[in-house]
């Protein structure tokens, strides 16, 4: 018969793992033995296995419910697991990412590896070079989550048809292709649309390119970067990458932040953008009224023409009352300006 105090501190130790899992690592090298125990904590967390007893890390009951928890449990389970194919593709199933503490033998068994990269992509980096190298595995991997393409084999980054894959769903993936297709427009052109800032890993050429520039910009505007200089001078590019990020106007040609179109389409949501516009812009009426209307303090930086004009300076105080100091001295005392 079980004394009534160890019956109590079992007791006590099972409602605490039922609870919280992760509680098994304060139990008592016994208790840790205690299959019913083990089994209970690993179900509610997983990596509670890594608390259990050496002999139960490798009694393939308990690790199959930890890893149908979590699959990266598996890095505590013994190495006869590791290499168990159940275990591990009830791990790689719930994480793939597990596929990093399968055996050798399993991590280059292609029905594995599939099953894990479907889940988790970048699990490809743990699969064999022979797999890495494998067109439908790494298609499975690159489907999942484009930036895989990193571990794939030189051969297949230089694969077109994985490369398009790749980038249709990350398109900064394009930094892992071979420089042919790097100069495909095809390719390009797809990875730009997807993420504009995929342009700084395209060739020279395409960096020059109006079409490509256009599709790089409308995605993410601060893609103007890295167009070239030319581009960047060009209004019609610029005024698409305001449109996408005003900020981004900060990255065009000084001829353009002198633009009145192009500076108050970037102003739009963004009026502290008038800080980089030239002289001839904070003397225009039109540019000032967008910025005050953000906030009266850019009133600071009108022209003194600007100065004396009653709607910009009503429109500025009435934003920012500490906005009527910039004000010409007539309008700094006129009533109508001081009892806003």
């Amino acid at each position: 018969m079980v004394p009534v105090t160890r019956r109590t501190k079992r007791d006590a130790v099972l409602q605490a793992v039922r609870l919280y899992g992760s509680r098994l690592k304060y139990a008592t090298m016994a208790l840790r033995g205690d299959k019913e125990i083990v089994l209970v904590a690993v179900k509610e967390y997983g990596s509670a296995l890594e608390h259990a007893s050496t002999l139960l890390r490798a009694d393939k009951e308990v690790v199959l419910e930890a890893v149908k928890q979590n699959g990266a449990a598996l890095q505590y389970a013994s190495d006869r697991l590791q290499a168990d194919e159940e275990v591990v593709l009830e791990a790689v199933k719930q994480n793939g990412a597990a596929l990093e503490f399968a055996s050798d033998s399993l991590q280059a068994d292609r029905n594995m590896v599939i099953e894990a990269v479907k889940q988790y992509g970048p699990a490809l980096q743990h699969a064999s070079d022979s797999l890495r190298g494998e067109k439908e595995v790494v298609l499975a991997a690159v489907w999942q989550g484009g930036s895989t393409l990193e571990h794939a084999s030189d051969r297949l980054r230089s694969d077109k048809e994985v490369v398009l894959a790749a980038v249709k769903q990350h398109g900064a993936s394009l930094k892992y292709a071979r420089d042919s297709l790097r100069e495909d427009r095809e390719v390009v052109l797809q990875a730009v649309k997807q993420d504009g800032s995929a342009l700084q890993y395209a060739s020279s050429d395409f960096q020059a390119d109006r079409e490509t520039v256009l599709a790089a910009v409308k995605q993410y505007g601060t893609a103007l970067k890295y167009a070239t200089d030319a581009l960047r001078d060009s209004k019609e590019v610029v005024l698409e990458a305001v449109k996408e990020y005003g900020p981004a106007v900060t990255l065009a040609s000084d001829r353009l932040l002198d633009d009145k179109d192009v500076m108050l389409e970037a102003m739009k949501h963004h009026g502290y953008l008038v800080k980089f516009a030239g002289d001839l812009l904070c003397a225009d009426k039109d540019v000032m009224l967008e910025a005050v209307k953000h906030c009266g303090h850019f009133f600071e930086l009108a022209s003194d023409s600007l100065r004396g004009n009653k709607e910009v300076v009503l429109e500025a105080v009435q934003r920012s009352w500490s906005a009527l100091q910039f004000a010409s001295e007539e309008l700094r005392s006129n009533v109508e300006v001081v009892q806003v």
